[in-house]
């Protein structure tokens, strides 16, 4: 919450999206999708650079490594009027 978009927070914006992203398997951010918008760009934005700011995440494990090269996670970010941010 405490990447809430200001600009979200005094247009009172709220919003659904669904972001695709992908992982190389040292933990590092191969590509992050828009997979499903808000319909407010400024809260798609922040959901990507949340987890950009987030990056670099944890290796994947040696047996995960040995079959995967990207690890495709997605997730639905909800952008709530009481300025709080959910995931699911």
């Amino acid at each position: 919450n405490l990447n809430y978009p200001d600009e979200a927070r005094r247009k009172r914006l709220s919003g659904q999206l669904r972001l695709d992203v992908a992982l190389n398997s040292d933990g590092s951010v191969d590509k992050i999708t828009v997979s499903k918008p808000s319909g407010h760009k400024v809260l798609d934005d922040a959901a990507v650079r949340i987890v950009q700011l987030a990056a670099p995440y944890a290796r994947f494990p040696k047996e995960i490594r040995e079959e995967i090269d990207i690890l495709h996670i997605q997730r639905t970010w909800r952008f709530l009027s009481s300025n709080e941010l959910s995931t699911k």
